[in-house]
């Protein structure tokens, strides 16, 4: 089962791409620390450009989350910086751009957008977070130690007795 959206009728309507709230069904909890523009080389994708590596940033994401086993639409939580409120705009249309291909169904992740004064690099324009909940395995349930004890001596006394 995959993480649902939560609203309530008493909220208005979201600010952008994104749920209010998110349920998600037991499993494992994957956090993603925050990933920025930069390829798998190292280089910044679009120095100076909010778009470019916002787009670059959402890629890595997608890729740390595979690597766990899991995917975009297991994200329940993202927590994005900018570095400058002149790039939310920009921002939001890089979101509008990738967010259909990794959330198809368009329900969208909660996300809270901050304004910082700097990254860890100054050329550094957005970091994001995500959060996602990797479904649980299915597995066998344990035998009960009692039933399994059980289970020992009752084969035991079905042998045949020991020859003398």
């Amino acid at each position: 089962m995959a993480p649902r959206a939560v609203t309530s009728k008493e909220l208005g309507p979201t600010l952008g791409m994104y749920s209010p709230g998110m349920v998600a069904p037991a499993g494992e909890i994957v956090v993603v620390a925050g990933q920025v523009g930069m390829d798998g080389g190292g280089r910044l994708v679009g120095p100076g450009d909010v778009a470019a590596q916002t787009r670059q940033t959402f890629a890595n994401i997608e890729k740390v989350l595979r690597a766990a086993g899991c995917g975009m639409r297991d994200v329940v939580r993202f927590q994005t910086f900018l570095t400058y409120a002149s790039d939310i705009d920009p921002f939001m249309r890089a979101r509008r751009e990738v967010f259909p291909g990794y959330f198809p169904d368009g329900v969208y992740p909660p996300n809270t957008l901050l304004v910082v004064s700097r990254l860890v690099q100054p050329e550094l324009l957005v970091e994001i977070e995500a959060m996602a909940v990797k479904a649980a395995k299915a597995s066998a349930p344990a035998a009960r130690p009692r039933a399994a004890a059980n289970a020992r001596k009752a084969s035991r006394s079905r042998r045949a007795p020991k020859r003398r």
